[in-house]
């Protein structure tokens, strides 16, 4: 029997609650990661700071909940 079940977690990196698919992180390819927290090390392999990563994530956020 299926069941409508919804479980509710805390990503380990950012303490975040969450109950959706997540990712993996890049780091160590176990860790449970939200995607705030995969884009920020992907942008951070290939060289942005965080206060540049902190902007994009600004710009993704209002992007996508205004659409």
């Amino acid at each position: 029997m299926q069941t409508n079940e919804i479980r509710v977690r805390v990503y380990p990196k950012c303490g975040k609650l969450f109950s959706e698919r997540s990712a993996v992180s890049r780091v160590d390819n176990v860790t449970i990661v939200c995607s705030d927290c995969g884009i920020r090390e992907a942008l951070k392999s290939i060289g942005v700071d965080e206060t540049e990563q902190e902007k994009i994530l600004d710009t993704i956020h209002r992007t996508v909940h205004t659409n």
